[in-house]
């Protein structure tokens, strides 16, 4: 704006110079040239009189250096010309100036030549004879004239410019230094130009539903960025050109991202080739979703187009991870197989033997016997399908059970006498030891947590062992450890001893006729209870497990 100021000063100034010069030159020559009529008016009525008193004599000896002096007759032949031979010369009668002083006493001309670029004046008089006395001077034009001024116009010129530039250069900042001053944070306290306050006020209510826009923009962005921070899920959006425009912090963890990968290409982050694929298709404007593998977990990743007014304006991906959903399918998978072949055995037994009983194929001394083989394998089954039903309760929370306060000592004596005839039979002493530990529980699950436990050690212990079962008060939890004396699992099968139908040693765990959904009871009920289990145990020294309760 300065500069604009500052070239329209200075174009005016420029202007009116010129204008000026123009209109100065032109009054004054006019007023010159009508001087100068005047005067060669003067001196023709001068000249006229010396004619009439002396006649042809007085142009004798006659010195003219700045005029030219005709002397015409009353038919417009020139008697006398002080430039011209007057042989050679035309008729003047036609002139205007000859007519004229002919006609009315005195006539005068102006004309120009364009060749000589000089302008001529004539004045002619008729004297008493009826002749005419006729003067002319030459004058330059006003072209002429302004060439010949052109040095003190340059200098004057110059002048005007110095000072129209440096009045231009003060006035333009005099007149810009309000607008620069101008506050806008506060348009209405400026004291500037009163052509300004609309605008300031206009500014100001602009400012304001800005300001409000800002706020409702900023609580919206940060309820984004509240709900996408605390997704478990990754989430991406990304632009038409495949750049990311907002990341959470699922995803930037997922990809390795930093938190300055705002505005770069998808590719560079991630060089994933199904990734890229959906990802392309996507931005087409199709759905499309895709298993792929980033850390050792599965994810199932589904991108959206973003799509507005029928043009695809971006993308969104969403990263899901399913490596729990996929174990939990294998293990379904698994529990279905191992339910099956579980309750086949027992079934093909109890059929083989009721078989030889109804085609009277037993011995009469072999049929008890027989009886007992179908009793025990019904009774597995009975057992295996009440431990299913109990781990289907635990799976859906076991919330129709009632909780009350329970001391696990008086649930351990219980479920130790209960397991002495088993204990006797298999010659392993079971010993309890500690103190009462009440907590609030379902009486139910923790003594069946209890039972397992000690006829886990039980089963898999030598001839002549222990159990030990201790219950203690330790840092505010209650606490449960079953040691025993037994075969011990190895490192490798210890994370997965709890997992329905896993048997470290199946033709053992045949023999003692375990179900394999023991310790799988166990740790669904501590989950239910809050109650963390940890064991210890090492090959042939025996195994320890401990379940601290919180009180």
């Amino acid at each position: 704006m300065t500069k604009r100021i500052f070239r329209s000063i200075c174009l005016v100034a420029l202007t009116v110079f010129l204008a000026s010069v123009v209109l100065i030159m032109g009054v004054l020559y006019e007023y010159f040239s009508d001087v100068e009529q005047e005067q060669l008016k003067m001196q023709t009525i001068l000249a006229a009189q010396g004619v009439s008193h002396e006649g042809i004599a007085y142009f004798h000896d006659l010195t003219v250096k700045d005029y030219r002096i005709s002397w015409i007759d009353s038919e417009g032949n020139v008697i006398f010309d002080s430039a011209s031979d007057t042989s050679e010369m035309k008729n003047h009668l036609e002139r205007e100036e000859v007519r004229e002083a002919l006609s009315s006493g005195y006539g005068e001309s102006r004309r120009y030549s364009a060749t000589l670029m000089e302008r001529s004046f004539y004045s002619a008089l008729k004297l008493n004879d009826g002749s005419i006395l006729r003067l002319s001077i030459s004058q330059n034009s006003i072209f002429t004239l302004l060439l010949g001024m052109m040095q003190p116009i340059c200098m004057i010129f110059v002048i005007a410019l110095v000072l129209s530039i440096a009045l231009a250069v003060q006035v333009s900042k005099k007149i810009v230094k309000p607008l620069n001053e101008i506050d806008l944070d506060n348009p209405l306290s400026n004291e500037g130009y009163d052509e300004l306050s609309p605008l300031l006020r206009r500014i100001d209510s602009q400012q304001k539903q800005l300001r409000g826009q800002k706020a409702e923009l900023l609580q919206k962005e940060n309820e984004l960025n509240t709900i996408t921070g605390s997704m478990n899920e990754g989430m991406i959006l990304l632009n038409r050109k495949g750049k990311i425009i907002s990341i959470n912090p699922a995803a930037r963890k997922l990809l390795d991202a930093d938190t300055d990968c705002i505005g770069t290409d998808m590719l560079s982050l991630c060089r994933n080739l199904e990734l890229q694929e959906i990802l392309s298709k996507a931005l087409r404007g199709e759905r499309g979703e895709n298993m792929i593998r980033l850390h050792g977990e599965s994810y199932q990743i589904d991108a959206d187009p973003i799509i507005s007014e029928n043009i695809v304006r971006g993308a969104a991906l969403f990263f899901f991870n399913v490596t729990e959903k996929e174990k939990a399918e294998q293990l379904r998978r698994e529990f279905t197989a191992n339910v099956s072949h579980e309750l086949k055995t027992p079934l093909h037994s109890i059929s083989g033997y009721a078989e030889l009983l109804k085609n009277d194929m037993v011995k009469e001394n072999d049929k008890i016997p027989f009886a007992g083989k179908i009793y025990d394998e019904a009774g597995r089954m009975i057992r295996l399908v009440e431990d299913i039903i109990s781990l289907s309760h635990l799976d859906e929370g076991a919330n129709d059970m009632q909780r009350e306060n329970i001391d696990l000592y008086t649930l351990a004596e219980k479920a130790i006498q209960s397991l002495e005839p088993q204990a006797n039979t298999a010659c392993v002493a079971l010993e309890l030891s500690g103190v009462p530990a009440v907590i609030n529980g379902i009486p139910q699950l923790l003594y069946s947590v209890i039972y397992n436990l000690c006829d886990n050690a039980i089963k898999y212990n030598r001839e002549n062992g222990k159990v030990i079962v201790n219950i203690r008060d330790e840092n505010g939890m209650a606490v449960l450890s079953v040691e025993d004396t037994g075969i011990g699992i190895a490192h490798e099968h210890q994370e997965r001893i709890f997992e329905r139908f896993y048997r470290v040693d199946k033709s053992h765990s045949k023999a003692v006729g375990g179900t394999g959904l023991g310790l799988s009871i166990v740790k669904h009920a501590a989950k239910i209870h809050n109650a963390k289990v940890d064991i210890n145990s090492y090959v042939g020294k025996g195994t320890t497990v401990v379940v601290a309760f919180p009180e």
